[in-house]
């Protein structure tokens, strides 16, 4: 099913976005599918370049796999922004991957950000600030 198949049998009206995670889109659509995921983050830097508005309380996403089918719609419910150094071990529980620890999310969010920036010519920095995004499933 496409998003706009989607998006149309929710019965939802306005506007909407449909994207799909960055590093292993169908596991994470999966969980945010079964109410384990329920947070992610995204460099500010990338927003930046990419000339985007960051994400708004009250919005709504299509999530897709990694074939640009529709998974399920979300609503995001809180975004903030902080440090990868400053990140919480509930925004790391959230956002549902592996064990769920502060320690696998710092390992993981920190070789996919070293890998990301280096395709633009940029460095990871501890420092380096995020997008932190809630969300329930609709």
């Amino acid at each position: 099913m496409t998003a706009e198949e989607m998006w149309k049998e929710s019965g939802l009206t306005g506007e909407y976005e449909a994207w799909s995670f960055g590093d292993d889109a169908d596991e994470l659509a999966r969980l945010v599918k079964e109410g384990i995921k329920t947070a992610t983050c995204s460099a500010l830097c990338f927003y930046e370049m990419e000339g985007e508005v960051l994400p708004k309380v009250g919005e709504y996403s299509v999530i897709l796999d990694s074939k640009d089918q529709a998974v399920c719609i979300i609503r995001t419910t809180k975004v903030y922004t902080t440090g990868f150094n400053q990140v919480s071990k509930e925004h790391a529980w959230k956002e549902g991957e592996g064990d769920r620890s502060l320690e696998y999310w710092r390992n993981t969010h920190r070789r996919f950000f070293i890998e990301e920036l280096c395709k633009d010519g940029l460095d990871f920095n501890e420092d380096m600030e995020l997008v932190c995004e809630e969300f329930e499933v609709f």
